[in-house]
């Protein structure tokens, strides 16, 4: 039986993060963001391992940063400082299409009103070139995804619908056409295999309206079910609240478990499903 825990502080904010565990399961995002729980099991086995990946991943980014401001990279290259930093490091200096990026923002964060909350996210990069806007996130996956599996996540989404809302202070006060904006994946351990998404009025139309709908879901939700899939919690810290396992699940299938649910996902009609 689950306890009766009360609330903390009514919940303000939704990101990408918050609206991918809601869509993957109402109750993880329950367990998470109003109820504020702590990790209860790991995530990922093997754990130590995923844990090193992980913070190097954040570490990556950090010199990415630095690079980006204007510190020499003979001077971040010494940060690289296990075989996985630089290698990725070494990726990112020889990649091509970084080079020679203008209209630089990193780390930017940017928000908007999305109902009773404020929608937020945090971007790696924002690349101004005249008219055309391209968003750029480094990933440090093991493995390279399929694009349609980041075609519908909620980053995806977010990330490219949030800039045309709250774009405009990076653009002399003038709001970005969705038509302006493409958002790059760029993969450390896949730096000539980037994953590009374009975007478009009828795009960002659907994104808006799915995000305001999910925000409203969200405001007058009483329950908050376990998800039908059980493939997703061998992945969720809180499936022991669930009575859905203790072990966890391999680190290294996740993607791919998670790639193979597509197959049953007709592209065509993505604007219609439902989130």
């Amino acid at each position: 039986m689950w306890q009766n825990i009360d609330m903390p502080d009514q919940l303000t904010t939704l990101s990408q993060s918050s609206l991918q565990d809601y869509h993957d399961c109402p109750r993880r995002f329950e367990l998470r963001y109003l109820q504020r729980l702590a990790y209860p099991a790991i995530e990922t086995e093997p754990a130590l391992e995923n844990e090193k990946h992980q913070q190097e991943g954040e570490y990556f980014h950090r010199l990415v940063q630095q690079h980006l401001i204007g510190i020499p990279a003979e001077q971040v290259n010494k940060l690289a400082n296990t075989a996985n930093l630089q290698r990725w490091w070494e990726n990112y200096l020889n990649a091509k299409e970084l080079k020679d990026l203008g209209g630089l923002h990193a780390e930017v964060t940017l928000s908007a009103p999305l109902g009773k909350f404020r929608l937020v996210a945090k971007y790696d990069l924002i690349a101004i070139d005249h008219n055309k806007v391209t968003i750029y996130d480094w990933k440090t996956y093991r493995k390279r995804p399929k694009n349609e599996w980041l075609n519908i996540r909620w980053q995806t989404r977010v990330y490219r619908a949030l800039l045309v809302q709250a774009g405009a202070h990076l653009n002399n006060g003038k709001p970005f056409e969705s038509q302006q904006i493409e958002m790059i994946y760029w993969f450390a351990d896949f730096p000539t295999e980037p994953a590009r998404f374009v975007y478009t009025a009828d795009q960002y139309k659907r994104d808006w309206d799915a995000l305001i709908k999910i925000a409203d879901e969200i405001t007058t939700a009483s329950l908050f079910p376990l998800t039908d899939d059980l493939s997703k919690c061998s992945y969720c810290p809180y499936r022991s609240y669930c009575n859905r396992g203790i072990r966890a699940g391999d680190g290294e299938a996740e993607l791919e478990t998670e790639a193979e649910e597509l197959f049953d996902i007709n592209f065509e009609q993505i604007g219609e499903i439902e989130f």
